[in-house]
């Protein structure tokens, strides 16, 4: 089976959720962290969650007091949905507008077609994770592991709740569990699940988040992070995911 994260891999987050988390920062502190900024602090594997990451910056900056983690909850929201984040997405002003798909609706069709299981594992508030793949994307109920159903990543919970539904109980006999991020946190995700189950096949696919895919250099140093965690491989964009398994599954 094959799983997705869902920002930086099925779409472009660096005009929403990343300038949501750098509002938010500007909104509490008076400065906005760059991109740079923000891969560093991502690139711990710690600070998956969008909300704490702003939270994070702001006492690494020196805020005292913080504020309170509902008040900026509430504000992120109002950047990022820019409306009730539970109401009909056509009312929505806010960032999630601006994001940009980095997969179709082909890529999951291979899949099926394949006879590989795939689904989503993410950190996305499911009102957004159910808006980009049911509504963006056209997909039909799709497989769902979203923000509140499992602890955050890398915590291998989510990941292997939904690696039972799609392909039953782990071990030898069980189907191989691929999964695609791009970040840190996801790979060390899959390493974590492998401690947990020794019998299992799981391959860990990274991608580099596309606002690094016209910086060659960044893109580099980024990707070799991904490799020093862990990655089995380090694939050039989302759609090459299903070549890339095949590839692995052929080898392994």
């Amino acid at each position: 089976m094959l799983l997705f994260d869902i920002d930086g891999v099925v779409r472009d987050v660096a005009a929403s959720y990343r300038r949501a988390l750098a509002e938010t920062v500007h909104h509490y502190g008076g400065w906005r962290p760059d991109a740079t900024c923000i891969d560093a602090l991502k690139g711990e594997g710690r600070w998956n969650n969008d909300w704490e990451a702003s939270l994070e910056l702001l006492r690494r900056h020196g805020l005292d007091p913080l504020p309170a983690f509902s008040a900026l909850v509430t504000v992120f929201s109002g950047f990022y949905f820019g409306g009730d984040p539970d109401g009909e997405p056509a009312q929505w002003r806010g960032f999630i507008g601006d994001e940009a798909l980095l997969i179709d609706r082909s890529c999951f069709e291979s899949l099926s077609a394949a006879g590989i299981a795939w689904g989503f594992v993410s950190g996305a508030e499911p009102a957004s994770a159910r808006y980009v793949l049911e509504q963006r994307l056209g997909l039909s109920d799709p497989p769902l592991v979203a923000m509140g159903d499992a602890p955050d990543k890398p915590d291998p919970t989510g990941l292997m709740r939904l690696a039972r539904m799609l392909g039953g109980e782990p071990g030898a006999l069980a189907p191989p569990v691929a999964y695609l991020g791009d970040t840190v946190a996801d790979v060390l995700t899959v390493q974590n699940a492998r401690r947990l189950y020794p019998s299992q096949r799981f391959f860990s696919l990274a991608v580099a988040p596309p606002h690094l895919h016209h910086q060659p250099e960044a893109r580099r140093r980024y990707e070799r992070s991904l490799q020093s965690a862990g990655a089995d491989a380090v694939i050039t964009t989302s759609d090459a995911a299903l070549g890339e398994l095949e590839q692995l599954l052929a080898t392994a």
